[in-house]
């Protein structure tokens, strides 16, 4: 047996970025708190989020409107309801995160009185897009941040990876903690929580390409489904039109609001081309964008395609762009008198852990909040900067119903301390390395953009047999960073799979060349565990 190591704590929030810090911030007034982070406490999609957050402030938009932009972006399958609560839901929350001084930017009106500057990205019909500069989710994450390590109740726990949620044997429904990987003492311990919240955020790690920092890998939706929560919409990842093609920042994300404030996609010769796929061209939804680039990429046989702001003044560029202007002068590219050298990259997952408009999970005192959460607002495409703001509405509903039930007392129950008795340290992380990159190209060449029926199969065939070789490795070796990600990547992209399986159509994110039309009857891709799962 390992060192029985066990933490105790009211509400443990499995990561770190806006949706958990959130829910910590509007509970710790009521009770103790553990937050969990894989890697430094900063460091998650939140942090690099450049756009901003959308909600209704302006006298001339509406809520009506913001709900029917977003219905129209997610290709008719959102949940209207959830559409609805999130957009009525939104200019409180961001009222909320502006109490806590985030600094949105501002501007003054022609009457001289100063109010927030709203920006447009794609798919929006208004402008209302709050934002700090093009780095809102750095200013978002930094202030909660901030007010996390000033409160008593909340304790951040850096460097621990969630390994498995824990689930009482008298009652399997209910969730009693989770089992926790220590990076620095290199052991498993147990915390045990009356409530558990998952905001581990997406899985887009799951291609060779993509925007996300390393941390997103899937975790908490791989946690969810083996502990028997249902998962929809797995199929629909959101591939982000532009990121910055150069050797030294392949992750570098490109903001759509260079879009909405004029910015064009061109070709090297500087020729416009979205007006031939969409009438918004430039300002079409991401999935019409991200297809159109990977359309014109392979039909000229082209590394990327161009983004060109500079028909713009150089300081107007320069105020609303900073970062992107500052990252790109690192790298010897002026976007003030140069285009912009961008192709797509995995960016969002649309689906994930289902909850309802609680946060609640199908188990017991598990909760799921943020990019790890199907809700139905993103239906087959997320709406640009609808993201953050869905971390922060979900968390302030989480809020109030955890605490609600605060005063309900649950039986106690003995958890058993991780056993590694029967396992040995590896010296053999090469395999790891090898089954880590084969993954990620073939989900990239086989699940990506664009699908077939071969392409999905072929993949399936591969993830089979890779779950078998990762199975027996977590079996025999003591865990690591690496392969705790790895068994959640594989667990993730075969949810992926089945789920483009089951969908017989294309539609929003999920482009199948064997069936090219939309069905009628918008449904979603929902997995059962029971059917897949042995116990």
């Amino acid at each position: 047996m390992s060192q029985a190591v066990e933490h105790q704590c009211d509400l443990l929030v499995i990561g770190s970025g806006a949706a958990g810090l959130s829910l910590a911030l509007k509970l710790a007034e009521h009770c103790r708190i553990l937050v969990l982070s894989k890697s430094n406490v900063s460091e998650g999609s939140t942090l690099y989020a450049q756009g901003g957050i959308a909600a209704v402030f302006d006298e001339g938009d509406s809520i009506d409107s913001h709900v029917e932009d977003t219905m129209i972006a997610g290709a008719g399958l959102c949940d209207r309801a959830a559409v609805e609560y999130t957009a009525s839901n939104a200019k409180q929350s961001l009222e909320w995160l502006i109490q806590f001084g985030v600094p949105f930017d501002q501007e003054t009106d022609a009457q001289g009185e100063a109010r927030y500057h709203l920006t447009r990205e794609g798919g929006h019909s208004h402008r209302r897009i709050l934002h700090a500069a093009d780095a809102t989710g750095r200013a978002v994450q930094t202030t909660l941040i901030d007010a996390v390590l000033q409160h008593p109740n909340i304790q951040l726990m850096e460097r621990y990876n969630a390994v498995d949620l824990i689930r009482s044997k008298k009652q399997p429904k209910r969730i009693l903690g989770a089992y926790v990987w220590n990076r620095d003492a290199e052991h498993v311990e147990v915390i045990r929580s009356r409530f558990v919240a998952l905001a581990t955020g997406g899985a887009s790690k799951v291609y060779q390409y993509t925007s996300n920092p390393d941390v997103s890998s899937g975790d908490g939706i791989a946690m969810a489904w083996r502990a028997g929560c249902r998962v929809a919409n797995m199929e629909f990842n959101q591939f982000h039109p532009t990121c910055l093609y150069h050797p030294l920042a392949r992750n570098f994300l490109i903001t759509e609001a260079l879009r909405g404030e004029g910015a064009y996609l061109t070709h090297a010769d500087g020729t416009r081309f979205m007006h031939r796929f969409h009438e918004l061209a430039e300002l079409a939804p991401r999935d019409v964008v991200a297809r159109a680039i990977d359309f014109e990429m392979k039909r000229l046989g082209a590394d990327c395609m161009y983004l060109d702001i500079r028909h713009k003044p150089a300081d107007f560029v320069i105020k609303h762009f900073p970062t992107i202007h500052r990252k790109c002068r690192s790298l010897g590219i002026d976007i003030t008198r140069e285009p912009i050298p961008v192709v797509p990259a995995a960016h969002y997952s649309c689906g994930g852990v289902m909850t309802d408009f609680n946060a609640r999970t199908d188990l017991d005192n598990l909760y799921a909040i943020g990019e790890v959460a199907y809700t139905g607002l993103h239906g087959a495409n997320r709406m640009a900067s609808n993201s953050l703001l869905e971390c922060v509405v979900f968390a302030r509903a989480a809020a109030e119903h955890i605490q609600s039930r605060l005063g309900q007392s649950d039986e106690a129950e003995a958890i058993a301390p991780w056993d590694e008795s029967q396992v040995s340290n590896s010296d053999e992380e090469v395999v790891i390395q090898h089954n880590w990159h084969e993954l990620r190209l073939f989900m990239w060449d086989y699940v990506g953009i664009v699908r077939t029926n071969k392409r999905l199969e072929r993949a399936m065939r591969r993830i089979e047999v890779l779950k078998q070789e990762i199975d027996e490795y977590y079996s025999n070796f003591r865990v690591s960073n690496n392969l705790l990600e790895l068994r959640n990547l594989v667990t993730v992209s075969e949810l992926i799979v089945r789920c483009a399986m089951q969908r017989k159509e294309s539609r929003g994110l999920h482009y199948n060349l064997d069936y090219p039309q939309m069905l009628d009857k918008a449904e979603p891709s929902i997995l059962e565990p029971a059917r897949y799962l042995r116990r």
